[in-house]
């Protein structure tokens, strides 16, 4: 199995499109179509239906999906393995991360490595967290900066860097704003702007609303936190930020027995052999964290 062939294959089944596929492979349509038609011949077996314009997996394609990403994740440890044997900090540092992370949290971070290591070059890719994470899992990426997912994967390798609280806010002349005594059932009856709820910081909210019994009504969400804010301000609804997006815009609002927070921090691959720039990047990093000392 030619590891090209493969590599195409893992995209067109995580886009479940061929042109999509193409794009980010950048080629013609029809040449990942030749690569999936030659891996599909080898193996005697088809890997994708095709209806219409749905793509995807047959149950061959499932079968060899975890197996494709092993042997991607492993060639890309060889690979670096080899580089890492000149000694110095330079060359390619692949990172994931989100947009409010690498807005409100990486900036410093990023300075600071580019002044020790001047050799090394950061691609940064920015996305949802839960991105991230299958980028990582692919071996795609080296290191994610990220929301920390809710439930610990073993094949991952997690260091929490911050930890982010998180609080419900309203627009100043929304009908909660200034009471002391609200509680998650006074905030069940209005309209909510959160994040997705399928993304990890959405999770928490879900989570602890369930833990109550209590149902949202979730008027609008989506995953760009400083869109969530805007429309927050502009009264559409009470929402919960991180703590540091609090603006004048918008209000705290203290919930009674209420107390939630979300960590940010580092995720790699456990399977994979850290590049020199890796390291250097992650012990800087580490000097940014919320334990780092201060002189």
């Amino acid at each position: 199995m030619d590891i090209q062939n493969l590599q195409a294959f893992l995209l067109v089944a995580e886009e479940a499109s061929f042109s999509l596929a193409a794009e980010r492979l950048h080629l013609s349509q029809p040449a990942v179509s030749k690569r999936i038609a030659l891996l599909e011949q080898g193996l005697g077996s088809e890997l994708f239906d095709r209806i219409g314009r749905h793509v995807g997996l047959t149950e061959a394609g499932q079968a060899l999906l975890p197996h494709a990403k092993a042997i991607v994740q492993q060639l890309f440890t060889a690979e670096q393995a080899v580089r890492d044997l000149s000694g110095d900090v330079a060359g390619q540092l692949r990172l994931a991360t989100s947009h409010h992370i690498g807005l409100h949290r990486l900036p410093p971070v990023l300075s600071a490595f580019s002044k020790s290591y001047p050799g090394a070059n950061i691609d940064i890719d920015f996305m949802d967290s839960e991105q991230a994470y299958d980028l990582i899992m692919q071996g795609r990426s080296e290191l994610a900066v990220v929301t920390l997912a809710p439930v610990a994967d073993d094949s991952m390798i997690t260091r929490p860097v911050w930890q982010d609280p998180l609080v419900f806010m309203v627009a100043a002349d929304h009908p909660l704003a200034g009471r002391r005594d609200c509680r998650l059932a006074d905030l069940a009856r209005h309209p909510a702007i959160l994040p997705g709820l399928n993304t990890y910081t959405g999770q928490i909210v879900k989570r602890l609303f369930a833990e109550h019994r209590l149902a949202l009504q979730v008027t609008m969400a989506t995953n760009y936190l400083e869109t969530i804010r805007m429309m927050a301000s502009v009264g559409l609804g009470w929402t919960v930020l991180p703590r540091t997006m609090l603006d004048p815009g918008l209000v705290a609002l203290p919930v009674a027995g209420t107390a939630i927070e979300r960590s940010l921090g580092l995720v790699y691959h456990r399977g994979r052999s850290l590049s020199r720039a890796a390291q250097a990047f992650v012990a800087v990093l580490a000097e940014f964290g919320d334990t780092a000392s201060r002189t």
